[in-house]
């Protein structure tokens, strides 16, 4: 049957001359794959731009259960992007964003609320001009709540060290190397707190920035293993420089 569905693009690949395999995350089903037949055709309804790094869809899809390759019916933008394909600083951290993104969820399950914070996040990434820079930042640790190793602890202000194996704000340090101290344990305890109604509290210098976005990779992959290397991590680091 037909089902209509808001979507995010995480990934694609070209497949033969063509066509396209495109793994999107919509909010009825969780992430699926669909194979787009023809993208690149001059007739083509379905154009390749139409699935780019975390675009936002509406899309009318036919769903067959149990079939690893669902097909499109019909694709619109949901939102278009306003600002991001202005901005070499945007286009660096969506890139980065959704590497990450792409390699964390995995679900094929609905999970209404993951997708629409993404959704609503991105839109006020992509309309907001002026206070962006630590999106990227506020990003990460919002999104580990729904990974499930959201900090513990970041109240308490007796607790100066911040384990980041352990995912809590401690009095003493730990006996292994992973922790934080001193300026980098108050950044992190701020960032935590930080709303994106309150991001332009966040004012974090470029040095201190490029040392939060590295603190919080290695949370990650502390967390979660399966991230690997970031690839597009030096570019981001590039641009924020």
């Amino acid at each position: 049957m037909n089902l209509t569905t808001r979507g995010i693009v995480f990934h694609k690949v070209k497949y033969g001359e063509t066509s396209l395999i495109v793994k999107i995350f919509t909010e009825e089903l969780g992430l699926q794959s669909f194979m787009v037949k023809g993208a690149s055709g001059k007739s083509s309804r379905m154009k390749p731009s139409y699935f780019q790094p975390l675009s936002l869809l509406e899309i009318v899809m036919l769903q067959k259960p149990n079939q690893n390759l669902q097909q499109l019916r019909e694709v619109r933008m949901a939102h278009a992007w306003n600002h991001i394909p202005f901005s070499p600083e945007k286009q660096s951290i969506l890139m980065f964003l959704n590497e990450v993104v792409y390699k964390a969820i995995h679900h094929e399950h609905a999970d209404k609320e993951l997708f629409q914070w993404i959704y609503h996040t991105l839109v006020w990434f992509d309309l907001e001009e002026k206070l962006f820079l630590n999106f990227h930042l506020f990003f990460l640790i919002q999104f580990s709540r729904f990974l499930g190793f959201f900090p513990k602890g970041a109240e308490d202000k007796a607790t100066p060290y911040f384990d980041l194996q352990e995912g809590m704000f401690i009095s003493h340090k730990p006996f292994h190397p992973y922790y934080l101290e001193g300026e980098a344990t108050e950044d992190f305890r701020r960032l935590i707190t930080t709303g994106l109604e309150s991001i332009e509290g966040l004012k974090l210098n470029n040095y201190r920035r490029r040392k939060m976005l590295d603190v919080l990779i290695s949370f990650y992959q502390l967390h979660l293993p399966e991230l690997g290397k970031i690839k597009s991590l030096e570019v981001l680091r590039m641009m924020s420089a």
